[in-house]
């Protein structure tokens, strides 16, 4: 049982990540694709009781947003591994500038949601914490995270 926590400001490459290490392996959880919070909770907790392998593709910026999902992972026994994104603003721009036109958020909201990042700690409760970086090849480097 195994719960994956996607945490990075958008266009970062979260969801690419995602598509190419867990599509599958994992059921996906994604505010953006489900629409509402409570059909997240739903999900999330239907992942729960069937033991089912998931991934929270979300950002995830604040330890509160992680603690939602955390907590209940950990308390129904689940291993929870987490990758946190390099969330640099320009980069973040400019890959968004490069989405097709109905996928762009707005550009004002990236560096918005980098004020609200608070980083990762193992501390948290997570079983590992890795970094991602996107090369520019669009290829993922992962490291383990070092605080």
């Amino acid at each position: 049982m195994e719960m994956v926590l996607l945490i990075g400001i958008p266009a970062t490459g979260k969801s690419s990540f995602c598509r190419e290490r867990f599509f599958r392996t994992h059921v996906r959880l994604n505010l953006d694709m489900l629409g509402t919070r409570h059909r997240e909770k739903l999900l999330l907790d239907a992942c729960l009781a069937a033991k089912a392998k998931f991934v929270v593709d979300n950002t995830n910026l604040s330890l509160a947003e992680r603690a939602r999902f955390l907590a209940p992972a950990k308390a129904a026994g689940f291993r929870v591994v987490s990758y946190f994104f390099e969330s640099k603003v320009a980069d973040a721009v400019r890959r968004n500038a490069g989405r097709p036109c109905g996928e762009r958020i707005p550009e004002k909201a990236i560096p918005g949601a980098s004020n609200r990042l608070e980083l990762p700690s193992i501390a948290e409760g997570f079983d590992q914490l890795f970094f991602v970086r996107l090369a520019g090849d669009n290829q993922f480097t992962l490291e383990q995270w070092r605080p």
